[in-house]
C-alpha cells in the first residue's frame, strides 16, 4: 500500500474526490430510498416510476446503494492507497495497471449505464445530464497519460 502522505498527482486527487463525492451522495440518497421507499424523504414522487418495472424505490435504492454509493467509496480508497488486495488483482483484465485504475473506469461506466437505464423510465432531467458528464469526466481523467503512468505496475507485479 502507498503511504497516506504520498504526493499524488492532481489528477489522482481529482479522481478520488469525484468518486468520494459520488459515493457519499448516492449512499445518502439510497439510504433515504431504502428507509422510505415511497420517496418522500428526498421528495421523489412515486409517479416517476409510472413507466418503470418497480412499484416503489426500494429495489432501485438498494442498487443505488451498492453500485453508485459503496462501490465508488471503495474505489476512492483504493485509488488513494492502492492496497494489494488479491481478489481485485486476480480479476483485473489490465494486468499492467493497478486494479484500482480498472475499478475507477468501471465505476464511470456503471454510472453511465445507471443513468442511461434510468432515463428509459424517468423523464430526462438536469441531474441525468449532470451525472452523465460526471461519468465522462471520470473516464476522461482515467485515460490521461499521467494517470495511466501513475497506475502502471512495476514489471515484477504483472
Amino acid at each position: 500500500m502507498r503511504p497516506v502522505m504520498d504526493n499524488h498527482p492532481k489528477a489522482v486527487t481529482t479522481l478520488v474526490i469525484l468518486h468520494f463525492l459520488l459515493g457519499v451522495g448516492a449512499t445518502v440518497s439510497a439510504i433515504a430510498l431504502i428507509v422510505a421507499p415511497d420517496g418522500h424523504l428526498i421528495q421523489l414522487p412515486l409517479n416517476l416510476l409510472a413507466e418503470a418495472p418497480f412499484t416503489d424505490f426500494l429495489f432501485p435504492g438498494i442498487l443505488l446503494f451498492v453500485f453508485i454509493g459503496v462501490y465508488p467509496l471503495v474505489v476512492a480508497f483504493s485509488i488513494w492507497r492502492q492496497p494489494a488486495w488479491s481478489l481485485p488483482h486476480r480479476i483485473n483484465p489490465f494486468r499492467s495497471f493497478h486494479w484500482s485504475w480498472t475499478a475507477s473506469l468501471a465505476a464511470g461506466v456503471i454510472l453511465m449505464v445507471w443513468i442511461i437505464v434510468q432515463i428509459q423510465w424517468v423523464p430526462l432531467g438536469f441531474l441525468h445530464v449532470f451525472y452523465l458528464i460526471w461519468a465522462m469526466v471520470i473516464l476522461g481523467i482515467g485515460f490521461l497519460p499521467s494517470i495511466r503512468h501513475y497506475f502502471t505496475l512495476p514489471l515484477r507485479d504483472m
